[in-house]
């Protein structure tokens, strides 16, 4: 366990480790040391004030995020002390929440959580059997509505659909029925995992009791990417007002997809006697860079007033590339990172940030053309790929026979004589007699199926009836795992379909992968079970591979992937209007005030793009750019108007400078005598 010294902070840090009881909020700017922070004022709540370790509930956003924050408690406090807090994910604080008293709304205790694709494939059945079509709306409209409803606390039947709004008429009619759906299936989706939550405590007094008397001290990161679920339920949690919640404003970069930039900006007023503490200066970037982070970011209106600052030096100057098209920008870019290879630095130094991820195939090209390596984040998941969800529907299946997306996804996977046409039958009967789906499996004689169906459908609900049982008495999940696999004969399914052997090789890769996730989960959990790792994996975000983070290799990814990373050299590319700020970022709602929040979340992403530099900063625009065939003219971002002429030409303080050239001179006058023989 290692000891901290409060005396190594800066003041605004150690006032914040050490500030008592009440509201506090930390406006931490980009490369403040944010995480320190919380995780030494953890730490001195348990070792300096006595606050049971039980007590504390941390909540951050992603799982990289909770994983580090534990481990750097850990080293504070002592593992045992770190393993009795709640250090987790929102989403995983609601599904602990839900596991203990999801029966008080109706669905049992083993529910599964429906990824997105699980969710697309319900919206899809449900608009395949309603009258949809003429409304030329696409599925993932459709969930995205549901989506952005269920974030603002509306549920099936609490709001009318404006009569000229086609994604509101469709959405408000499909949602009852995508709900229902899920109930069915006693399954949830991630959003549901915040509202059912919510209305647990609303609608239930002793359970919101019991878990406000749980935890004494909350503590939350990223405040301002807090959406209304999650705003209500901490103001539920915190009743005892110690809240500790810790954001940027300027870093609110997820309006659309619910993220509340309100939540930060009027916590004082929510939580009246708030301490605010601002953490402004900086350990990540040159002072070249903060100044134009700051000359940019302090253009909006919306937002707490504050100024990056840095103790260290002013560094180089920031370079502006400008190519006749998009072609020779990629071209620029990359020849400019062999150079940055050629003066010593590491490939994985450097990142290619755009706003939208159709820009990354020019880089790719002339990166691969120069034989330079690089790692795209944003392609396919691991757990999207088809070998891994269908190994997991099985396991899914096991947990929840009820799950009706698992069980279709499976029941004739591998091939089992079981056709569309009879599992229409089924659904057509089930839906008559009101049962779930795996009810109709048990009563197949009232379908109207062949005996031939009949008898492999029963053979089916005997292999899972079997398994389900194996897996609740025997403990080796992963050999467990394994022999279910063997039997079902999913490694002999994946080679069928595979067109050579080399790709059924790989294929098959990805289940072994599988049965090494369980392993892993195995390994770590105290009490492990085939319910508790299918939630683990419900519950993973995107975060980034680690073993790939270390690889080294340029990372090409979008300005929001890169939110809470940093580089030596970043080029900010595609610095255009149409692109930064996006086409379709001003819905033309500044009014008279001139405010724009959408444009103002562009300039927040740009200035999120210019603080992931730590050492040089090179921004890139074409002059004309390929839009079906046709070379376009293209506009400067006006983000690049913002930042001061001055900032590209200097790269030192005038001292610097003076100090440059008196050693140009001493050099020019010695080549003098030198050429003069003196």
């Amino acid at each position: 366990m290692a000891d901290f010294d409060t005396a190594t902070l800066n003041p605004q840090q150690r006032q914040a480790v050490e500030y008592g009881d009440g509201p506090l909020l930390l406006l931490a700017g980009a490369g403040s040391g944010k995480t320190r922070v919380i995780t030494v004022r953890i730490a001195h709540l348990v070792r300096h004030r006595d606050v049971a370790p039980e007590q504390i509930l941390a909540v951050t956003f992603t799982n990289k995020a909770a994983r580090e924050m534990k481990e750097r408690v850990a080293d504070l406090v002592g593992a045992s002390a770190a393993r009795r807090m709640t250090i987790s994910t929102f989403h995983a604080l609601c599904a602990n929440i839900l596991r203990s008293d999801i029966t008080r709304l109706g669905y049992r205790r083993n529910f599964t959580i429906f990824d997105a694709a699980d969710q697309l494939r319900l919206v899809r059945d449900i608009m395949a059997r309603g009258d949809y079509d003429g409304f030329g709306l696409k599925p993932e409209q459709i969930l995205w509505f549901i989506s952005d409803c269920k974030n603002r606390l509306v549920r099936p039947g609490e709001m009318t659909p404006a009569p000229n709004d086609p994604l509101q008429q469709v959405g408000l009619a499909v949602y009852p029925d995508y709900q229902r759906g899920l109930k069915t299936s006693n399954a949830v989706d991630f959003d549901d995992l915040l509202l059912l939550s919510w209305v647990l405590f609303e609608e239930h007094p002793d359970i919101l009791e019991a878990w406000q008397r749980k935890f004494s001290h909350i503590l939350v990161d990223e405040y301002q990417d807090t959406n209304l679920a999650q705003y209500r339920l901490l103001r539920h949690l915190a009743c005892h007002g110690n809240l500790c919640v810790v954001g940027d404003d300027d870093q609110s970069i997820y309006g659309w997809r619910g993220a509340n930039l309100g939540n930060i900006l009027e916590f004082e007023q929510d939580f009246p006697g708030t301490t605010t503490i601002r953490l402004e200066q900086n350990y990540r970037s040159t002072a070249t860079i903060l100044e134009a982070a700051n000359a940019v970011i302090r253009r909006n209106s919306k937002r707490k007033e504050k100024a990056l600052w840095t103790s260290g030096g002013t560094g180089e100057p920031l370079e502006l590339l400008v190519a006749p098209d998009d072609e020779e920008e990629a071209r620029m870019v990359a020849g400019r990172i062999y150079g940055e290879r050629q003066s010593g630095r590491r490939w994985k130094d450097v990142a290619i940030l755009y706003r939208t991820n159709v820009q990354s195939r020019p880089f790719e090209e002339q990166l691969r053309f120069l034989n330079i390596p690089y790692r795209l984040v944003g392609g396919q998941q691991f757990f999207d790929r088809k070998e891994v969800k269908d190994a997991l529907a099985y396991l899914k299946l096991l947990c929840n026979p009820y799950d009706e997306v698992s069980l279709l996804r499976v029941i004739n996977y591998p091939r089992r004589g079981i056709g569309a046409g009879s599992i229409e039958k089924l659904i057509d009967y089930c839906n008559r007699a009101e049962i779930s789906l795996w009810e109709g499996l048990r009563r197949t004689s009232e379908a109207g199926l062949s005996d031939q169906v009949r008898a492999e459908i029963g053979l089916f609900v005997r292999l899972v009836d079997t398994w389900r049982y194996r897996f609740e008495q025997e403990k080796d999940l992963r050999a467990l795992a394994e022999a279910l696999f063997g039997e079902i004969g999913l490694e002999a399914e994946i080679r069928r379909g595979a067109a050579s052997r080399e790709q059924g090789d790989r294929r098959c890769e990805f289940l072994q992968d599988v049965l090494n996730a369980i392993a892993s989960y195995q390994a770590r959990e105290n009490n492990p079970t085939l319910a508790g790792f299918v939630e683990k994996v419900s519950l993973l975000d995107d975060d980034r591979d680690e073993e790939e983070e270390e690889t080294d290799a340029v990372t090409l990814m979008s300005l929001h992937a890169s939110k809470g990373l940093e580089f030596p050299v970043v080029f900010l590319v595609g610095m255009e209007e149409g692109f930064l700020p996006h086409r379709k970022s001003s819905d033309g709602t500044a009014g008279e005030t001139g405010y724009d929040p959408h444009l103002e979340e562009e300039r927040r992403l740009c200035y999120v793009g210019i603080t992931r530099a730590r050492q040089h900063l090179v921004m890139s625009r074409a002059l004309r750019r390929r839009k079906r065939g046709r070379l376009e003219e293209r506009e400067p971002s006006r983000f690049l108007a913002e930042i001061p002429e001055t900032l590209f030409e200097r790269a030192a303080s005038p001292e610097e400078r003076e100090q440059r050239q008196e050693e140009k001179a001493r050099s020019f006058f010695s080549g003098i005598q030198s050429l003069l023989g003196d």
